[in-house]
């Protein structure tokens, strides 16, 4: 066995790869504001990582009461977002733009292009990021994105693509994929494997539980449409916290 990935939920996963630990856009809280998770948080197992990826900074993606929380070698973010963590953390941070590479353990992560908007308050913005984590296998991270066309052109030979394929509540905000255009992207991806994520994992504190069957629907439209677009391509839909061996 090479490695093994977790969705911790929304768009954080663990990657462990050829010895190495990486973690995608923490975002480690029961409650965000309105919002509340719908499975517990398994803070243990996200000790001692070696590096944290953060595709963007809008703040359910860059969270720095998460990147707080956790024990990391370095934290690799968009050129101009050094700022927004550097007094806060005390790993080494790392900023990159597309096409930068960088070597983590035996590895070695890609920054690429995503199509979406990265700002915060106040006027911050940065370049919105996807990563290829590249080992014994390749996996490729899309961080949030809208579909474009040089997504074919991003990496050949993915064995696994971290998709988004919603948000959360029964709406989809501007410059996301949907369950259709992520399949779109499996269809322009080829990976062997896909993976929906950035979906099911938070639900607004006035949907009651009756009414919560549409964290659901996301994963099921994904997987009806990758199944016809992308017929080839295995499609693993997790539940939060779920786990992919690889």
């Amino acid at each position: 066995m090479t490695g093994r990935l977790r969705w911790i939920g929304h768009s954080t996963v663990l990657v462990e790869l050829d010895g190495a630990r990486l973690l995608t856009d923490p975002l480690l809280r029961e409650r965000v504001v309105m919002l509340r998770r719908t499975e517990p948080l398994d803070h243990e197992a996200l000790d001692d990582l070696d590096a944290v990826l953060i595709s963007h900074i809008h703040y359910d993606h860059l969270d720095l009461g998460s990147l707080r929380r956790l024990k990391a070698d370095t934290v690799v973010v968009p050129y101009g977002a050094g700022a927004l963590v550097r007094r806060r953390i005390s790993a080494s941070i790392a900023e990159v733009g597309p096409g930068d590479e960088l070597a983590i353990g035996g590895l070695t992560v890609k920054a690429v292009h995503a199509e979406h908007d990265s700002a915060r308050l106040f006027g911050k913005t940065t370049d919105a990021l996807g990563y290829v984590i590249s080992g014994s296998k390749r996996i490729y991270f899309l961080g949030d994105t809208d579909l474009f066309p040089a997504l074919a052109e991003v990496s050949a030979d993915i064995d696994v693509a971290l998709l988004p394929i919603w948000g959360w509540g029964p709406s989809l905000g501007k410059g996301h994929l949907d369950p259709r255009s992520a399949a779109e992207a499996v269809a322009l991806i080829r990976p062997r494997i896909a993976v929906p994520i950035h979906w099911g994992t938070y639900y607004p504190l006035t949907v009651r539980k009756s009414e919560r069957d549409f964290l659901q629907t996301p994963a099921r439209d994904f997987a009806a449409a990758a199944a016809e677009l992308a017929p080839t391509v295995d499609v693993r839909v997790l539940p939060v916290g779920g786990r992919l061996e690889l």
